[in-house]
């Protein structure tokens, strides 16, 4: 069996002045070689992995506390804590660490971390203690000077401390305080304000036991409330005991546990309200009062979980029909305050806190406390339904889901006996907690909104081999709960416009659409089959009529996270019930204004542009083009205009983009001798030795035959050759007609240029199948067909040949122009040409 005398909680504190555990083991000391002196281990229970390894530093300060605790500092900013389950424990690493600093065990602390100048090593090897003056009236003024005076030393603080710790001074000083309010001397009050306030600062925990115990606390507030600041003495224990009441909703038997209940409250509110607000200098001087509050929690917790009939009697008087309203309130403040204690435990602690509530059906309890009229009481709730979401939201879906396969088996046999079953699931009390709350600001919603957001965020759903977490209860949410969250929504768009404008019904509503644009963006086909079926969007978008700006952009922002999803499904939704219309209404009606609403529609229409999002681009163009043409202050909608034509001529001339992809594929410089080996075998080719109807193709692209790209080359570099300057003149006029004119590039060489039409990967000859003039072709004889694609000429320097740069826009207005006029040629005038 383990020793349990060496088990302990390692504990580091955090920038925030938290102490954070770092896990469980069992300590031990022994020597290190690698740190070459005695240190301390912590090997961790679970795996026996090494949670703690530090080398006992002669010139450490280590503090004992509260019999179980000890506490050090390895760096400026790195404080470390043991925490023993029991006192031997506690003693025999003590003894170790005093046994390797040379000191007295029986002291609480072995020395202070900043080292005392020579002079005040010299007094301390002069004078061995600190003498304090007898605890007299007369001489308080004499020890308030000696206190505060000892502060700013560390050697001095400490040789105070001792003399305090074993003359029982502190006693004696409460002692005057009694007599100076007896004689009503304000200035001895004023003295013992500055001597107990140094006192706190001396950070040492044996002291603060002394003035925290039951018969001295509360003098030593009253010695607090005489600030010689303030012309009138603080209240503070008349507070203390007529106004704060201790009440016992379930009586706690365990008097240990009451008394540190009253003692942590005490010492809480001495932190809070009583001592002054400290000074970046005096902040670090109280680490052990927090230290001293942290763990009195800590063991209040534990206390409270290990008491099991303390819990089964709080969450059977929680659900009692029979509990009064006034019971049942101070019932969940105390649920309240309890779970804000857990706060402060470690994940570790944690764990088990919650483990312990979900055990003892807290959200069964917490289902029936939400339904309930009292106002005070649901907000309560609310606050403890947010710590168990926040901890563990799988725990409450799974909850809920559980809830309503009950409520499911239980209305079927309800709806046999004709009996209509009226149980609300906790989830849907939660919706309509939201929808219904009452605050002008609607500050409750916004925090249930939260709760929901993070209850349906798939993020921290968890999946195994048998289930998915995400599909059952997305499936459970929107087959169950979803109708109850848009029920405002649909209610309010039932019109062209929101039958409800007023401010408090657009902040719903803006909620509202904030939850379903994060279920658009992170749920799939569940959110998109809700929002088809019951044309969600259509109403959504009744509210960019809405004379708040900020619910028309939320309804906006909707349909814009829909758009970005490039979903087709979505885009024939969209398409279908013509659902740019209310944008457009609402684009227009906003006029030349330059805002927000202005800003967000034209950036959804440039996503639609810049994304080529084909179905909406044409919706758009065909139907709200009339609209929006007359708007030039940004390009959006012209570009708009140019895509859509662009698509068009796609669709008329479907051999555009085949030919483009496969000139695309082939922009490489080819080698010279492979070209000169083509031209001698196309020059050696007899006609005569062509069977009928067979194309001549060089051997490298045989397998790339396409039967329309000579002709288009032939035709362009005859236009080339012959309308060099109407070019210029054709380009410009397609320009200023908004149509993007194709720009090619040609290789120059300072000698001769020759033009290689006969290095196209297929050649269209006279009696070939893809030829104008051979039967089955597209066009008749003596013409060219409208089908023609866009080419370039290939020029050659030294063997060299570089191909053109094809542009993106297919576009060949300048070749209409001229085809009537090119007929089909021969291999030898292509030539010659």
């Amino acid at each position: 069996m383990t020793d349990t005398r060496r088990r302990v909680k390692v504990y580091t504190l955090n920038e925030d002045r938290q102490w954070d555990d770092r896990g469980t083991g069992h300590v031990s000391s022994g020597y290190v070689e690698r740190l070459k002196g005695m240190s301390l281990l912590v090997r961790a229970e679970s795996d026996g992995s090494l949670l703690l390894e530090s080398k006992i530093n002669p010139n450490t300060a280590y503090q004992k506390q509260q019999d179980t605790l000890i506490v050090w500092s390895e760096a400026e900013n790195y404080d470390l804590a043991l925490s023993f389950q029991e006192k031997a424990g506690c003693d025999e690493i003590w003894e170790k660490i005093c046994q390797v600093q040379g000191k007295d065990p029986s002291v609480d602390i072995t020395q202070d971390l900043v080292d005392e100048s020579e002079e005040e090593r010299f007094d301390d090897m002069s004078s061995p203690g600190l003498e304090l003056p007898s605890c007299e009236l007369s001489r308080l003024e004499e020890i308030a000077e000696l206190v505060a005076s000892s502060l700013p030393s560390p050697l001095r603080r400490e040789k105070l401390a001792l003399a305090l710790e074993n003359e029982g001074y502190i006693k004696k000083l409460l002692e005057l305080f009694h007599v100076c309010e007896d004689l009503e001397n304000i200035e001895g009050l004023h003295h013992l304000y500055e001597i107990i306030k140094g006192i706190f600062l001396l950070n040492r925990t044996a002291l603060f036991e002394v003035m925290f115990s039951e018969e001295c606390i509360m003098d030593v507030i009253g010695c607090l409330e005489y600030d010689p600041a303030l012309s009138q003495p603080r209240k503070h224990r008349e507070f203390l005991t007529k106004t704060a009441k201790f009440k016992e909703v379930i009586p706690i038997s365990d008097p240990e546990l009451k008394q540190k209940i009253h003692q942590t409250y005490r010492v809480q509110y001495i932190q809070d309200m009583v001592l002054p607000t400290p000074s970046v200098f005096e902040e670090n001087m109280l680490s052990t009062l927090h230290s001293f509050i942290f763990f009195n929690k800590v063991e209040i917790v534990g206390m409270l979980q290990e008491d099991e009939k303390f819990l089964t009697d709080l969450f059977a008087q929680l659900t009692d029909e029979a509990t009064d309203e006034e019971k049942r309130q101070e019932l969940v403040n105390f649920l309240k305050e309890f779970c804000a204690f857990s706060q402060t435990l470690q994940p570790q602690n944690r764990d088990a806190f919650f483990k312990t509530l979900s055990n003892m059906g807290i959200l069964p309890a917490l289902e029936v406390i939400l339904g309930m009229d009292d106002t005070q009481v649901r907000s309560a709730a609310t606050d403890i339904f947010s710590y168990l979401v926040e901890y563990n939201p799988s725990m409450v879906r799974e909850f809920v889901m559980q809830e309503a396969q009950q409520n499911d088996d239980v209305s079927k046999k309800l709806t046999e006996q004709k009996i209509t079953n009226k149980d609300i699931l906790l989830i849907n009390l939660i919706i309509e907690h939201m929808i219904c709350d009452t605050d002008p600001e609607l500050g409750g919603a916004v925090q249930l909104m939260g709760l929901l957001r993070t209850l349906v965020d798939p993020e921290n759903m968890l999946a195994t081999s048998n289930k998915t977490e995400k599909t059952e209860f997305l499936g459970f949410f929107y087959k169950h709960c979803m109708h109850v969250l848009t029920a405002p929504l649909l209610a309010n768009t039932t019109e062209d416009k929101p039958s409800k404008d007023d401010f408090q019904t657009a902040q719903l509503l803006a909620l509202v659409l904030e939850l379903l644009t994060f279920c658009v963006e992170h749920h799939t086909y569940h959110i998109k089959n809700y929002i088809i079926n019951k044309d969600i969007l259509r109403r959504v978008l009744v509210l960019m009529a809405s004379k708040h700006a900020f619910l028309a952009l939320c309804a906006l922002r909707f349909k814009r996270k829909i758009i970005g999803l490039k979903d087709e499904f979505y885009n024939r939704y969209i398409m279908k019930s013509f659902l740019f219309e209310p944008v457009v209404k609402a684009f227009l009606n906003n006029g030349s204004r330059y805002n927000l609403m202005n800003s967000a529609i034209i950036e959804m229409f440039e996503f639609i542009r810049v994304e080529d999002i084909k179905s909406l681009t044409a919706h758009v163009i065909e139907n709200y083009w009339k609209a929006l043409e007359d708007v030039d202050y940004v390009q959006t909608f012209k570009g708009l205009k140019l895509r859509f034509e662009q698509q068009r001529e796609r669709q008329d001339n479907p051999k555009l983009d085949s030919m483009r992809s496969i000139l695309r594929n082939h922009r490489y410089r080819r080698d010279a001798r492979t070209l000169e080996d083509e031209e001698e075998m196309w020059f050696n080719t007899d006609e005569d030795d062509m069977e009928d109807g067979e194309a001549v193709v060089s051997p490298s692209d045989k397998a790339k035959n396409d039967d329309d790209i000579m002709d288009p080359i032939s035709k362009f570099m005859e236009r080339k050759k012959l309308k060099e300057s109407e070019e210029k003149e054709v380009l410009l006029k397609t320009n200023l007609s908004g149509r993007q004119s194709p720009s090619f590039k040609l290789s120059l060489s300072s000698g001769t240029k020759t033009n290689l039409t006969s290095q196209s990967p297929a050649t269209n000859l006279p009696g070939s199948p893809g030829s104008p003039g051979s039967p089955g072709s597209p066009g008749s004889p003596g013409s060219v067909p409208k089908n023609t694609s866009q080419t370039a000429a290939i020029t050659t320097k030294g063997g060299l040949v570089g191909l053109v740069d094809y542009p993106d826009d297919d576009e060949d207005d300048d070749e209409d122009e001229d085809k009537e006029d090119m007929l089909p040629l021969s291999k030898k005038a292509k030539f010659e040409s």
